[in-house]
């Protein structure tokens, strides 16, 4: 066999195994969810919403992520939000391990927003990667 022949074989087999490929991960529908969470990052980094909102994060990959709030860094007046339902930066931080307030694969965590302002907020294990994101509060 010819090489032509050979790499044209070839690709026309990677492309059949590679074409089922997509129906294994897990949904991510733009009507789901309101912000996904890639290997090492929120999609989109910025949203904005209305007073009263709630937003909806979709894990969109196959690691562990979690939501959680830079306390510094949201209205004075604003509820604090993590994953696994801490009441604090500190404490979400603290109890991290990989699960106490993982979100897995295909999981949802939601936070309705009371007052304007902008959020920012972060994933523990992915921090340092840049995993950060912006949630934008309009009256």
């Amino acid at each position: 066999m010819d090489r032509r022949r050979f790499l044209a074989a070839a690709g026309a087999g990677v492309s059949a195994a590679l074409a089922g490929c997509s129906a294994m991960l897990p949904s991510s529908g733009a009507d789901d969810h309101d912000v996904g969470m890639t290997a090492q990052a929120f999609r989109p980094y910025e949203i904005s919403v209305a007073v009263g909102d709630t937003v909806v994060w979709e894990n969109t990959s196959t690691r562990a992520h979690s939501v959680t709030a830079y306390a510094d860094r949201i209205p004075d007046d604003a509820a604090y939000f993590a994953t696994g339902g801490y009441d604090s930066e500190a404490a979400a931080r603290e109890a991290w391990n990989g699960s106490d307030g993982a979100i897995t694969s295909g999981e949802r965590f939601t936070h309705t927003f009371e007052s304007p302002g902008d959020y920012t907020y972060f994933c523990i294990p992915h921090e340092g990667a840049g995993m950060v994101g912006v949630v934008r509060v309009e009256e």
